[in-house]
């Protein structure tokens, strides 16, 4: 998983409430076994109407997603998030997010910020022509027109996000602990 400090770019202006998971990777891609090239098919039902956003080339290398409330909800497919992190976006802001696709993303590296639906219609409005900054470490939402939006985050996943940590690297994070407990466990129970 790659660390997150700062995310800044473009944003897509999304701003639709409850887009379920079905919306974000339909139930035809859940039978890959590789999370590569998901991204094409994210959205595909918005990305078939005319003048959808995801087709705007101002946001072909969009980062960022704005979307409305009740972001991932339905079904608890990580397929979700794998689609999310294939098409370059790398953090998602919403009013709210679904329990279930909040967890998905946090585990595949994508950050998630809950801000007012008042601030949100904000960022929606600067994402049509201007980027935006997020500083994880400060949990902090900018614009070039000194907007600036506090957010909250869970110590630990904001631990995880900043070092790069998924569970293996958390583990991994232990190695020196892991081997010490294996040597020791091999000369007091040698018949294990």
């Amino acid at each position: 998983m790659k660390p997150i400090q700062v995310v800044e770019g473009r944003a897509i202006p999304l701003g639709l409430k409850n887009v379920d998971t079905d919306v974000i990777i339909s139930a035809q891609y859940l039978k890959t076994i590789t999370r590569k090239g998901l991204g094409q098919g994210a959205f595909e039902t918005i990305r078939a109407q005319p003048g959808n956003i995801f087709d705007d080339p101002a946001f072909a290398r969009a980062n960022i997603l704005i979307a409305g409330d009740n972001f991932g909800c339905g079904s608890s497919r990580e397929h979700a998030a794998w689609a999310l992190t294939d098409m370059g976006i790398v953090a998602v802001i919403a009013p709210s997010f679904s329990d279930i696709f909040s967890g998905n993303a946090f585990k595949n590296g994508i950050l998630t910020v809950v801000l007012s639906q008042e601030v949100v219609d904000r960022l929606l409005e600067v994402a049509k022509t201007d980027p935006i900054r997020i500083d994880l470490e400060a949990q902090t939402v900018t614009t070039p027109f000194q907007d600036r939006f506090e957010f909250e985050i869970d110590p630990f996943r904001k631990h995880c996000l900043i070092g790069g940590l998924d569970e293996i690297g958390m583990t991994l994070s232990e190695d020196a602990a892991i081997a010490e407990f294996e040597t020791a466990m091999a000369c007091d129970r040698p018949w294990l």
